[in-house]
């Protein structure tokens, strides 16, 4: 797929292409579920997580929703009762069923939503054909897009979490065997530009809401690692007793780990304490790699382990200002590998694009941000609370979907996102 920008542009001059790009990520969705049994699309592994088929559903009731009952003459809703059960958070929609009992909705079947898909995917081709698309309607289109891309990491991390549940550790997907023995790329640093800077979205293409608007910060002078921190050096850190030295963490998160039991991330195992770590991975249960970058950690683990190597997290602003001039790398989910690549191979900086990165600030609205009118702009907004910034993309992002402006937000305790830390320091003499 072309990038954001010129696909936008292309899309708007061009009614089938727009058509076509609808019907291949909507796709790409349903290639996420082959080979997956009706019960595999059907449980729900905790109250955060969403099992496959509601998935396919939730994004075939956008559109239905917000695109074509509003806007396509003469289109016929599906089952109207559908949106009860697959309205996500959008209460000025109307009532809905509760998030953590989803995977009791046994009805309907996964035939009837592939049904309600093939229904909503002829209709928006038919749409779009007809060349008569109002003006309303298409950012509306384009938002169904790129939540639909959302929804289709979301299926890689639902079920990858799914799966590491089970105790046989199952496949499914396969992976490249791991090389093994290749040492990671060594740690460098990045100087950060600093001084007034502007960070936010402005350019053309799409953007998320809460990626706007553009605006100016202040950044001191500080340096961020070339690279994630791998599975390796984070292995040292448990070595060293850092889940058991409260002078590391946070006064919420030493509860946590307290509470939790937590003692390494939480996809690692081994089968005796002097053991070798294995890894849940979505090829099943597999050697670690100390040269992959570590990933499902919370913000209060990665906070922990920079303090541990004596650095810090980034903001968001130096994150931003560093990656607008390095390039996603990485593997992504239309790659079809779903786990992150080991670090190795030539010297240099190896940015965004196997695990998002936790920052050290707290998800908030930008300077002059102001909700969509209606309904859509519950998307982003209402969560502006109680949550950490996550930056980059991840193993399981569409590869067109990442972009240096993206906003990830997560609670400091979640812990089953592709999601690392990448370091920072305060600059010399800064």
């Amino acid at each position: 797929m072309p990038n954001d920008s010129v696909a936008h542009a292309t899309l708007a001059r061009d009614p089938a292409s727009l058509a076509d790009r609808l019907l291949a990520v909507r796709a790409a969705t349903e290639a996420l579920a082959h080979g997956l049994s009706a019960e595999d699309c059907a449980v729900q592994s905790m109250p955060d997580a969403s099992p496959v088929k509601w998935h396919l559903a939730h994004t075939t009731w956008f559109f239905e929703h917000f695109v074509l009952a509003p806007h396509a003459p003469g289109y016929r809703v599906f089952d109207p009762g559908f949106g009860y059960l697959f309205n996500s958070y959008y209460e000025a929609v109307g009532p809905r069923h509760p998030r953590p009992q989803r995977g009791l909705l046994t009805r309907p079947d996964l035939a009837t939503v592939r049904a309600w898909r093939a229904h909503v995917d002829a209709s928006l081709a038919h749409f779009v054909a007809s060349g008569d698309v109002p003006a309303a309607a298409w950012p509306l289109l384009m938002l169904g897009l790129h939540h639909e891309q959302q929804h289709q990491e979301l299926v890689v991390t639902d079920l990858s979490h799914l799966f590491a549940q089970h105790p046989t550790a199952p496949a499914w997907r396969d992976l490249p065997p791991a090389p093994g023995g290749a040492a990671v790329v060594p740690l460098t640093w990045i100087d950060v530009p600093s001084g007034v800077q502007t960070i936010g979205h402005a350019a053309a293409g799409f953007a998320f809401d809460n990626e706007g608007p553009a605006h100016r910060v202040f950044v001191a002078p500080a340096q961020l690692a070339s690279r994630a921190v791998s599975n390796g050096e984070y292995a040292e850190f448990v070595a060293a007793g850092g889940y058991r030295d409260p002078a590391l963490w946070m006064s919420d998160g030493w509860a946590t780990v307290q509470r939790e039991g937590w003692d390494a991330p939480p996809r690692w195992a081994r089968m005796a304490p002097d053991a070798p770590w294995q890894q849940r991975t979505v090829a099943g249960l597999r050697p670690l790699d100390p040269a992959e970058p570590v990933c499902f950690l919370s913000w209060f683990e990665a906070d922990a382990y920079a303090r541990f190597a004596g650095a810090r997290l980034p903001t968001e602003a130096e994150w931003e200002c560093v990656a607008r001039d390095h390039p996603p790398r990485g593997a992504f989910a239309d790659d079809g590998r779903l786990h992150p690549t080991p670090m190795t191979g030539p010297p240099g900086p190896r940015f965004h694009g196997d695990v998002w990165e936790w920052t050290s600030s707290a998800y908030g609205p930008y300077p002059g941000f102001s909700p969509a009118a209606g309904a859509v702009g519950e998307y982003n907004g209402k969560f502006m609370a109680n949550q950490m910034v996550l930056r980059g993309s991840s193993c399981a992002t569409p590869r067109d979907h990442a972009r240096a402006t993206y906003r990830n937000f997560f609670p400091t305790h979640a812990r089953w996102q592709f999601s690392g830390v990448r370091l920072a320091r305060d600059a010399a003499g800064a």
